[in-house]
């Protein structure tokens, strides 16, 4: 039974003539399965033509793709048009691009979701630790050359005794790493070429001091917290590619710098910056971010920042809600960005809350116009039921739902209880109200102390009266905090076909 199995395997492996683009294989409906049968160990980005992340990961896909192939690997990186292949693409749940799914053992049921970065060495590393073991084992310099030669970053572990705790907490960690390689060594040779005199773990990496040693007591979770601390540079760009280690870190704190690449004092600045940076590892990720760049804008928008505004320093945490913090003085330099971090570490900042000033004819149109300066004489006056949308200029929803709100507006300009508003979010910040996705609409029913109302009715005209007429009841839910996707800063939806930002809930994500 076994050989009959064998052997129509490799026939349809065989047949399967899956064409390929940069060592990269072009995947159907009408292909795939045999594709999983050929290939046990495939990786399958399931993209949008249009999409400007898919654009940005093709090369580096295929820089992987290409790198597995030469080594004669068996894993292989495959590619799906969800466009044309929708089918396929809604059997595995995609509902954003790029989605990146690992297929084991030819197994079409429960793919593993990619959890790494948008680098081809990523990716690599990635999939050997999915198909290979978590550590592997080094007998000649050489190969402890390429290891490090190969890779942004890697972890090395010197033991002369493979079995020792030590050596065994190191695999524990491993294990609980997919986007770095691990290995291990007790050869002479290797402690020799790399001046090594005792036992321990070295982290190797292409940047800042070259290499960091542990110290201290080897346990699994002081070795993980070691490795995150010095996996990245002093100072990381924001692109494409570092946006999932960003994002997907354990440093929830970030402080960013906004400078243009081009401006005369870059590399002044810069160096300040990673001078500051040096005293907050593994508390604050210090990120630069490229002012000039049209990607960027929508970030600099999301701090209330223009161009002209750069350079500028702010600082953001990403733990249950985001809060953003901006420094007292306009100077860049070490001495003052240290002060600054030092304040936050201590707790002793403010957070800063983004206001337009007030409109002169805020109040004179049927849909009032809010800002965080006049928001709360408004939307919490007692005698007043306020029904709010927070809405992004740039939301494809929002402006479908534009000329429907000012209906509502029209509907309720006399009524001598109920106020219609609406606030540009992206501009105007409330302590009280924490948006998440765009538009979000809210209700704030008259009477002290009353709780606010999140509407989740239909979005018509029809829609909103009954749910006003019922005081809140038709429609609404108690507000609660959503969750928030911190990637979704990395994957803004323009709402105008573009991205996998918007998950089509009628929302689009901040």
């Amino acid at each position: 039974m076994f050989k009959f199995w064998l052997l129509c395997t490799l026939a349809v492996a065989s047949r399967a003539d899956i064409a390929e683009e940069d060592d990269v294989l072009v995947l159907k409906k009408s292909n795939f399965d045999e594709a999983l049968l050929a290939h046990p160990n495939l990786l399958v980005e399931f993209y949008a033509p249009w999409c400007g992340h898919c654009k940005a990961l093709a090369p580096e896909y295929a820089k992987a793709a290409g790198l597995l192939k030469a080594e004669g690997s068996e894993i292989r990186l495959g590619k799906v048009d969800a466009t044309e292949e929708s089918e396929l693409a809604q059997e595995y749940g995609v509902r954003g691009y790029p989605t990146i799914k690992f297929f084991k053992g030819g197994e079409k049921e429960s793919p593993k979701e990619y959890s790494a970065g948008r680098q081809a060495d990523d990716i690599v590393n990635w999939l050997k630790k999915r198909t290979g073991p978590a550590v592997a084992t080094l007998t000649e310099v050489t190969a402890a050359e390429s290891l490090i030669a190969d890779n942004e970053v890697a972890v090395i572990g010197f033991f002369k005794d493979a079995e020792s705790a030590d050596a065994k907490a190191l695999e524990k960690a491993a294990e609980a790493m997919d986007d770095v390689p691990f290995a291990m060594t007790s050869s002479d040779e290797i402690y020799s070429k790399f001046e090594v005199s005792k036992d321990g773990v070295i982290l190797f990496k292409k940047f800042d001091e070259g290499r960091n040693t542990f110290d201290g007591e080897l346990t699994k979770e002081k070795l993980l917290a070691f490795v995150k601390a010095n996996q990245l540079p002093l100072v990381i760009e924001f692109t494409e590619q570092t946006a999932p280690k960003i994002f997907g870190g354990d440093i929830k704190s970030h402080i960013l710098m906004f400078l243009p690449k081009a401006a005369s004092d870059f590399q002044d600045k810069m160096d300040h910056f990673k001078k500051a940076a040096e005293g907050f590892k593994g508390q604050i990720l210090f990120i630069f971010i490229d002012s000039d760049i049209d990607d960027n804008q929508r970030i600099l928008e999301f701090f209330g920042l223009k161009k002209e505004d750069c350079p500028a320093i702010r600082l953001i945490t990403l733990e249950d809600e985001m809060t953003k913090y901006k420094p007292e003085s306009s100077d860049i330099t070490a001495a003052s960005i240290i002060e600054f971090c030092t304040l936050f570490v201590e707790g002793k900042l403010k957070a800063h809350l983004m206001s337009q000033d007030i409109p002169e004819d805020w109040d004179k149109t049927p849909v009032k116009v809010l800002v965080g300066k006049n928001f709360e004489e408004v939307a919490f006056n007692p005698t007043k039921n306020v029904f709010v949308e927070f809405y992004a200029p740039w939301c494809g929803h929002c402006k479908q739902l534009a000329p429907i709100w000012e209906q509502l507006g029209e509907k309720y300009k006399d009524s001598s209880d109920i106020i219609v508003a609406k606030m540009d979010s992206t501009a105007n910040e409330i302590e009280e109200v924490k948006v998440h996705s765009f538009p979000t609409l809210k209700f704030f029913p008259a009477g002290e102390g009353r709780e606010v109302i999140d509407y989740n009715g239909e979005r018509t005209l029809e829609g909103f009266t009954k749910f006003l007429e019922s005081g809140g009841k038709d429609g609404g839910a108690p507000a609660g905090d959503d969750d928030i996707d911190t990637d979704d800063l990395e994957d803004v939806d323009d709402s105008d076909g573009e991205d996998g930002g918007d998950d089509d809930d009628g929302h689009d994500e901040l």
